[in-house]
């Protein structure tokens, strides 16, 4: 097979250079993490500011779901029109205007508005950097250096945990007021200013992606950019296989191209992602990083170590995504699936047994009976290693890796959207199945979830390790 890749990387690479790439790209999923967490703290500020309630917190909480499926879609479609890096570009702009008019904002709906900002930042990131470092980096090493979006996504959310919690006890709580007299929870938000400053600032000194450069027509600035990354020889040879690639069926990437032509039927690989998509969101991990302060509180947590809690899931996930970075390029993506859907069946039934226990007590606060609350803690942080050794950043690598490269963007914008649909429909929510039926019976949907994706993988994941994009099929 031509390009097929013996797990040895080509002897002139420049690993620094890749390096430095992925660390500037990456940084758009420390944006994603931090836009996505940030939420997460803020909603005592939300509701005394706003005058809202469950419905209205659901609403404000999820706007940036809405600007994210919108901002999946079209990066997706756009970044085969104008390039990966533009759309990062305009990301980090977008997450600069969100940062500034959400902490500003006077009104539920200028919240809204901003969120909904943030949210397309959010989207767009959520596709291209994965598959512009699949585009940049050696077959031998691409799982690995992909799985470090995830690890920027959690250390973006963790950043925001621990800002949140610095700010809430500095000032008292996120309500008080902080410096220039305005409350914490709005700082909160300003603080996401900073690192998108840095991130649109860093994107102007990385290069296009070559795939991008050749779809294009630009031979020679992919020649370059290709030679600066792997050496003459090797640029050369990707240059052709791009080619090759593209030359069978080479026009203007559309939609239509999801279809099979033969059978007239959507490709099964795009099936495939979509399902990798859903089930990312539908095994409920958002509700732990949007809702994390409020699911334990709900429980009889305390403000403060409640926020604390957060940031204790917020490590233990960058150390799973570490282990992920270690195995994914050793022992394959589809096996690392497998682990962790199985891992999350049995972690998240057991919170749901917890939580079946709760008792109320006098003026309505809520506690875990005995040692339930310790193993409900537990069980909590074991699901979220479970999720981040495998779905969180395994989904992430594939949707980046597994399209042929004339329905790649195609195929991340309808994958991209289902999944910030999917997560809408969790996290918008939420806040009312709290009420009714319970976390008990949440938890358990949840878990039915998890099992369900592993017979998914099983069914209809092939493993990518080791391939070249240009010998991806489907």
């Amino acid at each position: 097979m031509a390009g097929a890749n013996d797990g040895a990387l080509p002897q002139q690479v420049n690993i620094g250079f890749i390096a430095a790439i992925v660390a500037v790209a990456t940084i758009g999923g420390f944006m994603f993490g931090y836009d996505s967490g940030v939420i997460n703290g803020t909603q005592k500020g939300l509701e005394a500011a706003f005058d809202l309630g469950k419905l209205g917190i659901g609403v404000n909480v999820g706007a940036i779901l809405v600007g994210s499926a919108i901002g999946a879609f079209g990066a997706g479609r756009l970044a085969d029109r104008i390039g990966r890096r533009s759309v990062m570009m305009l990301a980090a702009a977008l997450f600069l205007v969100s940062a500034l008019l959400a902490g500003a904002a006077s009104a539920s709906a200028i919240f809204i508005v901003a969120r909904i900002i943030g949210g397309l930042g959010v989207g767009a990131a959520s596709v291209i950097s994965p598959v512009y470092i699949s585009e940049v980096t050696p077959a031998a090493i691409r799982g690995r250096l992909s799985s470090v979006q995830q690890v920027m996504i959690i250390t973006g959310l963790t950043g925001a945990f621990v800002a949140n919690f610095a700010l809430a006890r500095y000032a008292g709580g996120s309500t008080a007021q902080f410096w220039l007299g305005y409350p914490a929870w709005r700082w909160m938000f300003w603080l996401q200013a900073i690192p998108a400053a840095v991130y649109l600032v860093a994107l102007l000194v990385i290069p296009e992606s070559p795939r991008y450069l050749v779809a294009q027509g630009r031979i020679d600035e992919a020649r370059a950019v290709l030679t600066r990354l792997f050496g003459a020889a090797e640029a050369d040879r990707k240059v052709a296989d791009i080619s090759r690639s593209l030359a069978a069926d080479h026009h203007r990437p559309k939609l239509s191209d999801l279809v099979d032509k033969t059978t007239g039927k959507i490709r099964p690989i795009v099936w495939t992602g979509i399902g990798l998509a859903v089930f990312q969101q539908f095994v409920g991990i958002n509700v732990v990083f949007y809702y994390g302060a409020t699911l334990w509180e709900a429980v009889g947590f305390s403000e403060d170590y409640a926020l604390q809690t957060n940031i204790l899931s917020g490590v233990l996930s960058i150390g799973a995504c570490i282990a992920t970075i270690l195995l994914v390029d050793k022992i394959g993506r589809k096996p690392l699936l497998l682990i962790g859907s199985a891992g999350m069946a049995v972690t998240l039934a057991i919170v749901a047994w917890a939580f079946s226990t709760a008792v109320v007590g006098d003026g309505g606060a809520v506690s875990l009976p005995g040692n339930n609350g310790v193993i409900a803690l537990i069980a909590a942080n074991l699901y979220v290693i479970s999720f981040n050794i495998s779905w969180g950043p395994i989904m992430w690598v594939m949707l980046g890796e597994m399209f042929p490269n004339q329905i790649r963007g195609s195929g991340l914008a309808v994958s991209g959207f289902a999944q910030w649909i999917a997560n809408a429909a969790i996290s918008v929510s939420f806040p009312a199945l709290v009420v009714s039926p319970g976390l008990a019976v949440t938890y358990t949907g949840y878990a039915i979830f998890a099992a369900i994706s592993f017979f998914f993988v099983r069914a209809m994941v092939n493993e990518t390790r080791g391939r070249e994009l240009e010998d991806m099929e489907g």
